[in-house]
């Protein structure tokens, strides 16, 4: 009878979380079609901000959905068994994330019909062209990796296939931070460190939004993690933020180091207003420093819920930077004539402004409804919940390793 109760009240809320995120990714549509319907007057964006809030959300998707499938590359790559187990969440997620980021890039566009040109006429010279194959080549070799982990029969196979998953998914963050990278006409950008900075923020966040997930499953099961296996977990973040921050001022002090730079990181990093607020506040401090101290400071640490929290703060701190990476180097002007006044009719040399519109905040909320729905759907229809077998982790010595 207890068990007839508790499968209901597990139903009853699956259909509630469905029905939540179903809502939101609905609003996100609807969003999307008034954009397309009323143009881009009723955004914040212009015409040297084309890049708005819903970018933000669709980058953060992205990088996140290439790191989340660390997860499963540590245990089928390296060798880690305690992780082994949390491969298929990691894979659902994956699929999940990208695909969510993808829609809302999509539909940010106005004219997501014209992905079709994209994909009949490939432009090999294109950074936005060899994204092209990178996402659908993700999806098929990450349900190829699904596959192999879910199926005994293909058990055999899933070591090369994870292997795969692990050097696509560098490739895939790769081009996603080539698209900045190698872009000229924008002063923030046209980086080398732009790449490999998105390669470690990617592990960062993606393993952050792992850690939520996995805490909000085992709370919906009524399920502890082992401390030895949260300990690992949580160091193992605190090395991505730490990492990530390393990164980033590495970034900045190498602008700085460039005269012509100069300029824009004095706008990004001290007199820009939100941008500054946002970098030293939002990343730096609740991004950075809070999650650090949580997940190091032992006092801390051992507080139940307290690596959910950091998680949770190392989000902010992603949003955050990617706001004042994307906003903020579209607002700052391409300086063409170093040292020289420019000016015209066109706001040349001039410091723009964005305030995103609600459109545009509903739709990237979109965009996390169709994660959101995909991932509850998917964890009560397959069983990705991870299981560990801890007297038969401790008998082989894996705990330690």
């Amino acid at each position: 009878m207890r068990l007839d109760l508790n499968s209901r009240l597990e139903e009853h809320l699956f259909y509630i979380l469905a029905g939540i995120g179903g809502l939101v990714t609905a609003v996100g549509l609807v969003a999307a079609l008034y954009m397309e319907h009323s143009g881009h007057v009723v955004t914040g964006m212009n015409n040297q901000v084309v890049w708005g809030i819903p970018h933000v959300f669709a980058i953060f998707l992205i990088v996140a959905a290439s790191g989340v499938l660390n997860v499963a590359s540590i245990g089928s790559v390296f060798g880690k068994t305690v992780y082994k187990t949390r491969a298929p969440l990691s894979g659902l997620l994956a699929i999940a994330m990208l695909a969510a980021g993808l829609a809302v890039i999509m539909l940010d566009l106005g004219r997501a019909d014209r992905l079709v040109v994209a994909m009949t006429h490939f432009n090999p010279t294109s950074v936005f062209g060899w994204n092209v194959i990178l996402y659908p080549g993700f999806f098929a070799i990450v349900g190829l990796y699904l596959w192999t982990l879910m199926d005994r029969k293909m058990n055999p196979y899933y070591k090369p296939a994870g292997f795969a998953a692990f050097i696509w998914r560098l490739l895939l963050t790769t081009g996603t931070g080539s698209i900045f990278g190698f872009l000229v006409a924008r002063q923030a950008y046209q980086s080398a460190m732009i790449a490999p900075m998105f390669i470690i923020m990617s592990f960062a966040w993606g393993l952050a939004a792992f850690l939520i997930v996995q805490k909000s499953m085992f709370m919906w099961n009524d399920i502890q993690l082992h401390p030895q296996i949260r300990s690992r977990m949580k160091n193992l973040l605190g090395t991505f933020v730490a990492a990530v921050f390393y990164f980033v001022m590495v970034y900045h002090l190498t602008n700085i180091y460039f005269a012509k730079q100069t300029a824009f990181e004095e706008f990004i990093l001290l007199s820009g207003g939100i941008y500054p607020t946002l970098f030293w506040g939002g990343y730096v401090f609740l991004g950075t420093l809070v999650p650090l101290l949580i997940l190091f400071v032992p006092d801390l640490a051992k507080i139940r819920g307290s690596v959910f929290i950091a998680a949770s703060f190392v989000l902010i701190g992603a949003f955050s930077l990617l706001y004042v990476f994307i906003i903020g180097g579209q607002v700052y002007p391409l300086e063409i004539f170093p040292g020289m006044d420019v000016t015209s009719s066109f706001f040349d040399g001039q410091i723009d402004t964005y305030v995103p519109s609600l459109p545009e905040i509903l739709l990237g909320l979109g965009g996390f409804g169709i994660a959101f729905t995909a991932t509850v759907i998917g964890v009560r229809v397959l069983k990705f919940l991870p299981q560990d077998d801890i007297h038969k982790l401790e008998s082989a010595g894996h705990m330690l390793d």
